[in-house]
């Protein structure tokens, strides 16, 4: 092996993070080393406040580091611009939210296309890749139904679709089970850890969820602006599979 081939896909050196100044000047990241390698299934936990939602945000490339270096792929990425970092989120990156975040008067299919549609994709394109993205999840028989005819697991499943759609190395989950029951949350795990599996992609997860953290292979904990330890998850066998949530 290589040391390429060891090369962790994303790596933290020293990251800090500082909003405002003087009086009001507040550092939410106090220094952050972190590596996630490619394949893995990591999730982030912590009390809020404690840096998990600000790493998340420059994971995403939605913010940027006042100090330290984030790498992609061995890439600086504190030193790209607002439209590289928008690039990079457009072509690797993959994002899932509590929320849901679909458009109410469009259907599934068209919610999955959005992504395409911004990117410019010809439209048979998009429409066979927004349909393969809903099989993916076991939804593609749902594909004309627009979200309010959807349970709030099927929402979940269809914008998980949307994040896949672009084929993306990363899928970034911020609490993905947190507007869930109990059995729609176990649902919902057993697919991202079906897809970490099957198709290989990486994911990070915020989850204050003790028992959603377990599906991963790795748990990072923060506290206070930095991680306080890592440890192995248990990698739960899921309930069972189904379209049902």
């Amino acid at each position: 092996m290589t040391a390429s081939d060891r090369q962790p896909l994303i790596a933290l050196r020293g990251v800090t993070k500082v909003y405002g100044s003087g009086s009001t000047e507040f550092q939410a990241l106090k220094g952050v080393d972190l590596d996630i390698a490619a394949g893995d299934f990591v999730a982030v936990m912590g009390p809020s406040g404690s840096g998990k939602s600000t790493t998340m945000n420059i994971l995403g490339c939605l913010d940027v580091p006042s100090a330290g270096s984030f790498l992609f792929k061995g890439h600086h990425v504190e030193k790209l611009g607002r439209d590289e970092r928008a690039l990079l989120r457009r072509k690797y990156l993959g994002f899932v939210f509590q929320g849901f975040n679909l458009l109410a008067r469009t259907t599934a299919l068209e919610n999955v296309e959005l992504p395409l549609l911004y990117r410019g994709d010809p439209r048979k394109a998009r429409h066979d890749a927004a349909m393969a993205a809903l099989d993916k999840v076991g939804l593609a028989p749902w594909w004309d139904h627009t979200p309010g005819e959807l349970s709030g697991g099927q929402q979940q499943r269809v914008a998980i679709a949307r994040a896949l759609v672009t084929s993306p190395d990363v899928l970034l989950a911020d609490e993905p089970t947190g507007n869930l029951d109990s059995e729609r949350s176990l649902e919902i795990m057993e697919l991202l850890t079906e897809l970490n599996h099957t198709l290989g992609i990486t994911v990070v997860m915020v989850t204050h969820e003790g028992d959603m953290a377990a599906f991963a292979n790795t748990i990072i904990h923060f506290k206070d602006g930095l991680v306080e330890r890592i440890e192995s998850g248990m990698r739960r066998p899921g309930l069972r599979k189904g379209t049902s949530a």
